[in-house]
Formats: C-alpha cells, structure tokens, sequence
C-alpha cells in the first residue's frame, strides 16, 4: 500500500507538498510534479493527485508541490520562483527518511508547471547574483514538460493579439516592455541552454498552450546543443496529457521507462 505525506517547506499555507511512496522498500527514484493554471491562486495541486497516484503504483516517489500563487501574499514575481526552489531543495531534509534517491529526481511539469519546472532547471547548482537570489541544490536528472508555457513573451503576444488580459503580466507585474528583464530571467526559451536532459509532450489541439511554443523551443534548444526531445501528439488538447485515463499519458510513461533504462 502506498503512503502519503503532506509537508510543509515553509510557514505560508501555500509552501507545502504531497510526498507518495511506493510500496516497495529501498531507495525510490523520485518525481517533481508542478502543477498548472498560469500562476493563479484558483487552481491547485490537486490537478495532479490522478497523475501521482499513477506514478507512485509504477515505482516512482512523487512529490507533488503547492506554492504560492497571483492572488495570494507573496504570490507571482518572485515569490513563485523561490518557492519551486525551496520546495525541491527540501528533499535535503527528506532524504534519509523517506529513502530517497537523489541522483535520480525528475521534474514533471503541467502547462505553467512546465514553464516552472524548465526554469528550475536552469538554476540547477549555478550560483546566481539576480533578483531571486536562490540556488537548486538537489541535482536534475531530466525535465519533462507536458503543454508547457515555454516561451512568456510569446505567450503574452498571443494573449494580446486575442484581446484578453495576459495572466502572464499579471505574473510578472507588467508586459515585456515594462519589465524586459523579468521575462529575460524567468522564461525558459531565453535562458537556454539549460544542459539538463528534456522531453517535451504537447497535444496538437492545445487551445490553451499552442504547441507552437514547443517546436519554437526545441529547436532553439538544439541550435544550442541542449539534449531534447519534442513529441507532438495528434488529437489530443491540453489536459489530456496529464490524464492518465487518455491515451496520451503513454507518452509520458514511454519517456520516463526511457529515462529509467537510460540511468540504469
């Protein structure tokens, strides 16, 4: 029978996790999974309670992160970036109880968890002198992004070019002309290469998240020498990919057996 955690990493209500653990004894390779709803506070980590449930009965130690969000205190730029960092840089404390292995943590993230889990990637053991000041401290073994907001300013264009009001400046406090360097410091197209190992999963029929963002990053990360893979999917719309009812979740399974084979 698998076991379940909730841990606080920090004092808001809002810094805490869901660690699941599989049933068999030893050390557990591990899953970071962030959840989505562009940063906003009406959306939570339950959204990913089926796909870590999934995960967990197949072997995996999940841990599934709450942070803070736009519309709770200290929620967006860049309170959200510290709180994805200190969420993962917790494993420290939880290493040994829990019989966690380290060498082998994946960071699974959903649409604007996707864009979250590739930037922390990017933080991995590099000492940084900006604004959010924190370094990950636990090292990435790969990211996988399933829809993920990759690209802000595009993201922010596209949002505008609907004549909607971009979750993506609620985010970061202002559009790419008000404040250029926090979409310089907290979209992951503009810092690659990340030399972590990618796999990115988009659905065709993304209404939410077009899969242009994908394709557009995979190939900027390959002109810069990143190890990425894209797998674009037919038929399938932007929360397929995290159900694990739908045929989509294949793909992510497949990729994660990949990795597993790969670091055996």
């Amino acid at each position: 029978m698998t076991e379940t955690f909730q841990i606080p990493y920090g004092d808001h209500p809002s810094q805490f996790g869901v660690l699941r653990m599989p049933e068999f004894s030893g050390r557990c390779p591990v899953i970071v999974t962030i959840h989505g709803g562009f940063w906003q506070s009406k959306y939570g980590l339950e959204e990913n309670t089926p796909l870590d449930e999934d995960l967990t009965r197949r072997g995996y130690a999940t841990w599934n992160i709450e942070y803070r969000r736009v519309g709770e205190d200290g929620g967006g730029w860049p309170g959200t970036f510290i709180d994805v960092i200190d969420a993962v840089n917790h494993f420290i404390q939880l290493e040994e109880r829990f019989q966690l292995d380290l060498s082998r943590v994946v960071i699974l993230g959903h649409s604007a968890g996707g864009h979250l889990a590739l930037w922390l990637a990017s933080r991995s053991n590099k000492v940084h002198m900006d604004e959010i000041g924190k370094t990950l401290l636990i090292p990435i073994r790969s990211v996988i992004s399933l829809a993920g907001v990759l690209d802000l300013r595009r993201m922010w264009e596209i949002h505008e070019e609907k004549g909607m009001i971009s979750p993506v400046a609620s985010f970061l406090e202002g559009s790419p002309q008000e404040v250029f360097e926090r979409y310089r410091l907290a979209s992951p197209i503009e810092l690659l290469p990340l030399k972590v190992e990618q796999i990115l999963i988009h659905g065709e029929l993304d209404r939410h998240v077009p899969v242009e963002l994908s394709i557009e990053y995979y190939h900027k990360a390959i002109d810069k020498g990143d190890k990425v893979r894209l797998v674009v999917l037919q038929d399938v719309e932007h929360f397929m990919v995290i159900d694990p009812s739908s045929s989509a979740w294949k793909s992510v399974i497949d990729s994660l057996e990949k990795l597993k084979e790969h670091s055996c």
